[in-house]
């Protein structure tokens, strides 16, 4: 078994952060199938600009094969999603153009690009309890071994030293294990929207 290492990361880890995204990107499982047509779409929102706009909050959890996880996080998502508004969306829309048709048509990849288009900016209240943000993901081949805590807690880490009150981070309804592991590292449930493979629990912790 390959011994991981935690670092901060670095401007090139972009192309083995985004093919975590991709290898977690069914509701935590695989989801390398449905996105063949462009394996770079989930990480263009979700990985990209927190390693641009947020290096201090950003770790990558790497072994021998190279990057197998990270953890992210925004010191306050009002400035992340306004930058991401003003700096980072223009080029992916004008770069992907929005699907049309029928919704229920739509490729996976497509879905994306309609998020490319319609972002969602959903922050919990009260937004002055829980204003920073997190999200993580990890290979399989890294999971089940502390890392994921041991993650979390050095960005909260540096969100408590920073003057965070609090973070807030969304998990599919679809993915009851990140539910239960949140659940484990103190997390409470804030706010569910949507449902069924659509739903977001969104979950707070005060630091």
């Amino acid at each position: 078994m390959n011994d991981c290492c935690i670092r901060p990361a670095r401007p090139d880890d972009q192309a083995g952060a985004y093919h975590v995204c991709l290898k977690t990107g069914d509701f935590g499982k695989d989801g390398e199938p449905f996105y063949r047509d462009d394996p770079d779409a989930l990480g263009r929102i979700f990985v990209g600009p927190y390693l641009a706009y947020e290096p201090e909050l950003s770790l990558i959890l790497e072994d021998g094969q190279g990057v197998c996880g990270y953890a992210l996080g925004a010191f306050d998502s009002r400035a992340f999603y306004a930058r991401y508004e003003k700096e980072w969306r223009p080029d992916l829309c004008k770069q992907f153009p929005a699907p049309q048709g029928d919704p229920n048509q739509w490729t996976r990849v497509h879905t994306v690009y309609h998020w490319y288009h319609n972002p969602d900016y959903t922050m919990p209240e009260p937004y002055e309890a829980y204003p920073s943000h997190l999200h993580i993901d990890l290979l399989e081949r890294a999971q089940g071994r502390g890392f994921g805590r041991r993650m979390i807690e050095q960005v909260m880490d540096t969100l408590r030293r920073r003057g965070s009150p609090g973070a807030h981070l969304g998990v599919s309804m679809m993915n009851t294990p990140a539910f239960g592991f949140y659940q484990r590292l103190g997390f409470k449930e804030l706010l569910r929207v949507g449902e069924g493979k659509d739903g977001c629990i969104y979950m707070g912790k005060c630091l």
